[in-house]
C-alpha cells in the first residue's frame, strides 16, 4: 500500500526519532487528518493499493495492519469514500 495525501489533512507525521532508514527502511512523512469519534481522538490517514495488492485482494487476500511496540492501540481499518474524479468515470 502507498501513503496518500487524505483529504482536510490537517498535519504531517514525520518518522520516529529512532528510525534508522538503512536498518527499517524508508520512512516518509504521512498525512493525517485528525477527527473525534465518540469523544475519542483519532488520526486519519489513507493509502492506495498498488495494481499487484488489488488482485490479490480480489483473490481473497487480506489486510494486515502493523503496529510498531507491544502494546496494540485501538484502530479502525475502513474503506474511503471513492474520489470525486473516478465517481465520475463510473
Amino acid at each position: 500500500m502507498l501513503p496518500a495525501r487524505i483529504e482536510g489533512s490537517t498535519r504531517t507525521l514525520g518518522k520516529p526519532a529512532n528510525w534508522d532508514d538503512q536498518q527499517n527502511g524508508k520512512c516518509a512523512g504521512l498525512a493525517i487528518r485528525d477527527e473525534m469519534h465518540g469523544g475519542l481522538p483519532y488520526m486519519v490517514s489513507a493509502y492506495t493499493p498498488t495494481p499487484e495488492e488489488i488482485e490479490a485482494l480480489k483473490a481473497g487476500a487480506s489486510i494486515h495492519l502493523y503496529i510498531n511496540g507491544v502494546v496494540h492501540p485501538p484502530v479502525m481499518l475502513t474503506v474511503g469514500k471513492v474520489p470525486a474524479d473516478l465517481e465520475t468515470q463510473g
